[in-house]
């Protein structure tokens, strides 16, 4: 006979824990899951899991027309719905040799830089209440609310805007609407002090976040991460300074890209908050702009049936949450053959292999958060 003997204690606490955050909502604001082992408080390995909200846009995009398909680009990344409809067109336009009027390239970079502060206010609201301050978020929805009143009114729409066409924009402005723009954008302005003082000066934010969730500019290059997010790694990249388009050629005196050497979820957010200052100051500069133009058309007359001549083309953008691409492959149809989606989210999270491993399950929340993404962006 051979006797067995069992002991709880040493193996109980030598054995690692395999522990799921999410996909509830509540647990990673947005239906992500990830996968955890844990060495008692340490995390050893991470696992993003993805595909919770996938819709299937890419093949949704071969089976509607290149006016539908401006939709479903809106939708994926829902806090940068106008950004999103940029990409799109801007690759039809590509494959059609179409210029776009002049106009149309102010407004749409006027609207572009709208929606990157509406993008960013949602973060920096949002990011300090995971860590347990709930002030943030009301400011930042004020001031929301400020610049969505404006962008309802020349959209109508409050966030999926449908505003951009192949060609230019659905339509001219409102009467009276850049007067009224540009006292929204005084008024943000004039409050965005309080980040620096509610949040960043707060010591308990900077305890949380000063050193935590380093990321170095290797990872950065190894897993695509782009945006705010590599900057704040030192990456000196963004598309708009590097390879303009729109009219970001002509702002290169007002564009400023923020770096931060430091990696660390502060710098993360110090990255944002001061992307939002500059893209204050170019939508002052766009609506400088926009006044010295002559009265003109903002779009180009389409034939009733659109199709894009035989052949391919990659057009991307610097979004808010990082670099968007899009490559078009057309048959002469007039529904794309093949549309790639390359969204800055689904990069972005896969850092979390490198960033959460090593790091304390109380700081896993601050990381995650710092990475600034959206689920849809992420799925698709």
């Amino acid at each position: 006979m051979t006797e067995t003997t069992f002991s709880l204690g040493g193996t109980a606490e030598s054995t690692d824990m395999v522990l799921n955050i999410g996909p509830q909502h509540p647990s990673t604001h947005g239906v992500l899951r990830l996968r955890l082992v844990l060495d008692g408080e340490i995390v050893r390995h991470a696992e993003p899991v993805i595909g919770y909200m996938h819709r299937g846009a890419e093949k949704l995009f071969e089976a509607r027309d290149y006016r539908q398909i401006v939709m479903l680009a809106n939708r994926h990344d829902w806090l940068s719905a106008f950004s999103n409809e940029l990409g799109v067109v801007m690759a039809v336009e590509r494959m059609l040799g179409m210029e776009v009027p002049e106009r149309a390239v102010w407004l749409r970079t006027l609207l572009a830089e709208l929606n990157r502060v509406l993008n960013h206010l949602m973060f920096l609201g949002s990011y300090p209440l995971e860590l347990g301050g709930i002030t943030p978020v009301f400011h930042a929805f004020r001031e929301r609310e400020e610049l969505q009143t404006v962008m309802e009114e020349v959209s109508g729409g409050r966030m999926h805007y449908m505003f951009n066409r192949v060609g230019g924009l659905k339509e001219d402005l409102p009467a009276g609407w850049a007067g009224r723009v540009r006292h929204a954008v005084a008024d943000v302005r004039s409050r965005m002090d309080v980040y620096d003082k509610l949040v960043l000066g707060n010591e308990i934010f900077r305890g949380r976040t000063r050193g935590v969730g380093v990321l170095g500019a290797d990872a950065v290059h190894a897993y695509g991460v782009s945006g705010p997010i590599a900057r704040a790694s030192g990456v000196d990249f963004d598309l708009r300074r590097d390879e303009p388009y729109l009219a970001y050629g002509e702002l290169a005196d007002t564009l400023k890209v923020v770096t931060r050497p430091d990696g660390d979820c502060l710098a993360r957010f110090e990255v944002l908050l001061e992307q939002t200052h500059n893209s204050l100051d170019l939508a002052d500069a766009c609506l400088d702009r926009l006044a010295e133009l002559p009265p003109g058309p903002v779009n180009q007359r389409l034939p009733k049936v659109l199709k894009a001549p035989e052949g391919h083309t990659y057009a991307w953008t610097e979004n808010p949450l990082g670099i968007n691409g899009y490559y078009l492959v057309s048959k002469g149809e007039k529904t794309p053959y093949r549309l790639k989606l390359r969204s800055a989210s689904y990069n972005n999270i896969q850092a979390l292999a490198v960033l959460l491993p090593g790091t304390l399950v109380a700081d896993m929340v601050a990381i995650l958060g710092s990475l600034f993404f959206v689920v849809g962006d992420i799925d698709k």
